[in-house]
């Protein structure tokens, strides 16, 4: 069951009666008004962020987390400060969970993140992934001294002693048939230098291996309204070994929020200009693998069935928490704005019948003849 916290600073304290538990919670709001937000509609209404248990970590994390590969690089122009506010941001409004990466700006996503850490008292939980500093990025590069050396270049970047969750970062398919891997995760779990491990995947295939090893505690894959597959092909094999997902590339690059037209432009440095067909690393990463003529007109299609006063990347979100499955989604957001947004589709209801029908058809007449075979 989902645990509920309102949105602000929140003292509790719990009691036990028996074999009961009563917790009271006194919560004190501190509300934000976002005039610039087009899902604000309801103006001074009460956010709650949700959580969900993550894998057998004994973990809680927010349902709406942060995926920090934006403010690290490959999105475009950045900046610390406007970085920082977005994090900040997000813990206040009940984020618990951060997702980087060690090549997100060479380490500068984590270095962020280890600034925002050490001024928050808060319990942030913080996940990393390993590996593709690799040059070549080949399977035999996973070796102990490689991966220990990623390890502790983290623990610096983030300036903590432990990580939280150490993922490889999408490795070549060899390395999840490669059981020595795996046990150097183990050995750096037992050194203390990561508490747990998990994996990120481009494929299904890759993930259903993945999860073959007893202490692999999360998958980290892209889904969406764009990718449905790991619905249909991973979810009940995950659930069944209670392992936690963590669903990137939520919003499909920026496709599912509804801002974009045929004529967008993308700075060069913005992977949505550079890595379309797959240039750079895997095409799936930008635009979910889906054409972005098609994707636009797809996500116009979506719009009938958005509920007022909800955005459109508001509803993607929601739609991937319907999936009791999945852990958290995990979208960027470069400003303390697009985090409000994004965090507030927690909050959101259910979505209706219709509405899941209707993404349904529009998948697989639109968009799954493009992407459903290759991940």
């Amino acid at each position: 069951m989902d645990i509920h916290t309102k949105h602000g600073k929140v003292a509790y304290e719990i009691t036990y009666i028996g074999k009961f538990k009563i917790m009271a919670v006194m919560i004190y709001l501190e509300l934000s008004l976002n005039e610039n937000s087009d899902a604000n509609e309801n103006k001074g209404r009460v956010r709650a962020m949700k959580y969900r248990s993550f894998g057998r970590t004994g973990w809680q994390i927010s349902s709406v987390s942060f995926g920090a590969w934006a403010i690290g690089g490959s999105w475009g122009a950045t900046d610390d400060e406007i970085s920082i506010a977005a994090l900040d941001r997000a813990i206040d409004l009940g984020v618990n969970f951060i997702d980087t990466a060690d090549v997100y700006g060479d380490g500068r996503s984590e270095r962020i993140i280890g600034t925002l850490l050490r001024r928050r008292s808060e319990r942030i939980y913080v996940a990393t992934k390993i590996g593709r500093r690799l040059e070549p990025h080949v399977a035999e590069g996973y070796s102990k001294a490689n991966l220990t050396a990623f390890v502790e270049r983290s623990l610096v970047n983030l300036g903590v002693d432990a990580l939280d969750l150490a993922q490889l970062h999408c490795p070549p398919t060899k390395v999840f048939h490669t059981p020595e891997v795996f046990a150097v995760l183990d050995d750096l779990v037992q050194d203390g230098k990561i508490r747990h491990y998990g994996v990120s995947v481009e494929t299904v295939d890759e993930a259903l291996t993945a999860i073959t090893y007893p202490n692999v505690q999360s998958v980290q894959i892209i889904f969406n309204i764009f990718r449905q597959k790991p619905a249909e092909a991973f979810f009940a094999a995950a659930r069944a070994k209670q392992v936690g997902i963590l669903a990137r590339v939520p919003l499909a690059s920026g496709l599912l929020t509804g801002k974009f037209r045929a004529d967008s432009i993308f700075a060069e440095d913005d992977h949505r200009n550079f890595n379309r067909f797959g240039e750079s690393f895997d095409r799936g990463e930008t635009f979910s693998g889906v054409d972005y003529a098609v994707g636009l007109q797809a996500a116009e299609v979506l719009r009938q069935y958005i509920p007022a006063g909800v955005s459109l990347a508001q509803f993607a979100l929601r739609w991937i928490l319907m999936f009791p499955e999945v852990t958290a989604a995990i979208p960027g957001a470069k400003t303390a704005v697009q985090e409000e947004e994004n965090s507030a589709a927690a909050d959101l209801p259910p979505l209706s019948a219709e509405a899941m029908a209707g993404i349904q058809s529009l998948y697989n007449e639109r968009i799954k003849p493009h992407v459903h075979q290759y991940w």
